[in-house]
């Protein structure tokens, strides 16, 4: 094992671990960061992200628009304190990422170009096309190169934290390559290793999206929060998930059932005329459109594919000039994976998991309850998405709240003591033979078996509607299942290079647990709230009961402990969220 010494170590290589290391550097070029990637940088999910990224720019728009649709998109479950710092901040990290050469479209004059998202009341989604994840992540992976003090750590496989004296002080690392360990000691260390999204079958993300910071984090004591809020986007191709990017909708897309009607009119989107205008038809929020497909499949108006049931996105209408130019990326992905060409027939959609509004529990400066750790990104709730999360805030998130990251470890490593060195290599030897062991167990089940189960009973019993009787299941599936895997799974790789065998069984572990904080959470959520709807008498909202967080903590074998904290309200009281209704034609730019 060979040990590393640094001052921050940074797990995760995309938007928000990059974003989070030249912060660090901007506050003091001495400090030294290791940053700590299972993949290559630039092929870390933000990558995959395509439509745009929010931020006030237009005269008609303001940072009170912003904050309200916001808060109302999440159904008042956000921390109003923490989305007013978000929105306050967003602009300026989008003009900064332009100085440091993101591409950003822009209109015939010259100046930023910005689209329409669901539920938005002002376009302020910039974008680069629809390649916004890829632009922004190269630009900041080319920032990050001029800084001397980060160190990468490129393929390496974070599979523990090292916590000593009540503070975290360093991560026990695999070299996937060799397969050969590495101590990372650190005074501070920043989690931003993405969400959870591939515990379900059905995805739009990447195969590196398995929670596992979030598992890092919760078997420290660590809470997650708001687990139980899981966004399904509403255009992905069945089959494989592969997302269409919402900024088709912002560009004037259309949704038609098997019949070729706009069916989102008969689910409180309507009416139909004027289109486009905010919040309304497509261009209502993620929640309420995959609420309406899941409707429409059980009345029979789906279409049906070789992959499963879907809807029509239509396009056409925008004719191929403005397609080829506004939706590159998409017109390929539909040629490519569905063979339909987008200028000239509609493209086949059904929702998707895609997004974890929970994550791990931090305050607005993403410190989280255990000294010296900190996440951003989608694997942290910092408190700005609440139950449902307003589409291009989180590519926006990553680069303001890494910065936060960044700069707040940097402030604590200055007054943060010595690393334990003795105790570290302790700690790190006694995780390096649990991992042996698991890397040489020759009799129990297949990963793929378990982690095929744990997808199917995700997608059944905690979906786009739950009820008691299925989430009840899955709580009871997901300890059988866990269990299971604590008895051994075996393996057939013994090689030690790129064996990812014995790291999709690690990931495993995570992922079973961070699903079993999704279904305790669901199941003590008696109400229906942005993504997480009921229907076993629970159908309304309930600001009495559940106007607050759900914080779920590891007991060890057992099943989570469930408890509620307050949401922060500042200026916007709860009241019914709309959408929909008359409205103002408005001019797509």
């Amino acid at each position: 094992m060979e040990t590393i010494d640094s001052d921050i170590v940074i797990v995760g290589g995309g938007g928000a671990g990059l974003r989070a290391a030249i912060a660090a550097q901007e506050a003091d070029p001495k400090l030294k960061v290791a940053l700590v990637s299972k993949v290559v940088p630039m092929r870390s999910h933000t990558v995959a992200a395509e439509g745009g990224s929010a931020g006030v720019i237009r005269d008609d728009d303001s940072l009170d628009n912003h904050f309200d649709d916001t808060v109302s998109g999440g159904d008042w479950l956000c921390d109003q304190d923490v989305v007013r710092f978000f929105v306050e901040r967003c602009t300026e990290e989008m003009v900064r990422l332009e100085h440091w050469g993101c591409p950003w479209s822009r209109k015939d004059d010259g100046s930023i170009n910005v689209r329409f998202f669901g539920g938005m009341k002002v376009q302020r989604t910039w974008f680069a096309a629809d390649k916004t994840g890829f632009h922004m992540l190269h630009t900041l992976f080319q920032t990050s190169l001029k800084y001397p003090g980060i160190q990468r750590f490129d393929e390496f496989f974070v599979a523990e934290l090292l916590v000593e004296d009540g503070r975290v002080q360093g991560v026990l690392a695999i070299e996937i390559a060799t397969g050969k360990f590495f101590l990372l000691r650190a005074k501070a260390v920043i989690l931003a290793t993405g969400g959870a999204g591939r515990v379900y079958s059905q995805n739009t993300n990447a195969g590196i999206v398995t929670g596992d910071g979030m598992g890092l984090a919760y078997r420290h004591g660590v809470a997650l929060r708001d687990m139980e809020f899981v966004q399904y986007h509403p255009t992905a191709l069945p089959g494989s998930g592969i997302l269409i990017t919402e900024g088709c909708r912002g560009e004037g897309a259309i949704l038609t059932n098997k019949d070729g009607h706009r069916y989102l009119q008969d689910y409180g989107l309507g009416p139909l005329d004027p289109w486009p205008r905010p919040k309304a038809m497509e261009l209502g929020p993620r929640d309420r459109l995959s609420q309406a497909f899941w409707h429409e499949e059980r009345k029979g108006n789906t279409l049906t594919t070789r992959h499963g049931s879907a809807v029509n996105l239509d396009l056409r209408h925008l004719g191929a000039k403005k397609i080829h130019e506004r939706l590159p990326l998409i017109t390929e992905v539909a040629k490519t994976f569905a063979g339909i060409d987008p200028v000239h027939d509609p493209i086949p959609v059904r929702p998707a998991v895609h997004y974890t509004m929970g994550g791990i529990a931090t305050n607005g400066r993403t410190e989280t309850s255990l000294p010296g750790l900190y996440a951003a990104g989608e694997c942290s709730s910092v408190g700005i998405h609440g139950a449902n999360r307003l589409g291009s805030n989180s590519l926006s998130e990553i680069v303001v709240f890494g910065r936060v990251a960044g700069e707040a470890a940097a402030q604590y490593v200055r007054s943060a003591g010595a690393t334990s060195a003795a105790s570290l290599e302790r700690q790190a030897q006694a995780a390096v033979t649990r991992l042996e062991a698991l890397h040489q167990h020759e009799r129990g089940e297949r990963v793929a078996v378990l982690r095929e189960a744990l997808g199917e009973c995700m997608e059944k019993n905690v979906g786009i509607y739950r009820e008691e009787s299925g989430l009840a299941e899955a709580c009871s599936t997901l300890a059988e299942l866990r269990a299971r895997w604590r008895a051994g799974v075996k393996l057939d790789d013994r090689s030690r290079a790129f064996n990812t065998e014995w790291l999709s069984a690690i990931e495993l572990g995570s992922m079973l647990e961070v699903a079993e904080a999704m279904a305790h959470s669901a199941r003590e959520r008696k109400e229906s709230r942005g993504a997480h709807q009921r229907l076993d008498g629970y159908t309304e909202r309930d600001d009495e009961r559940f106007l607050v967080h759900t914080l779920a903590e590891r007991r060890g074998d057992e099943a989570p402990a469930i408890s509620h904290r307050p949401v922060v309200i500042t200026t916007s009281a709860p009241r019914a969220r709309s959408y929909g209704g008359a409205g103002t034609k408005a001019i797509l730019t």
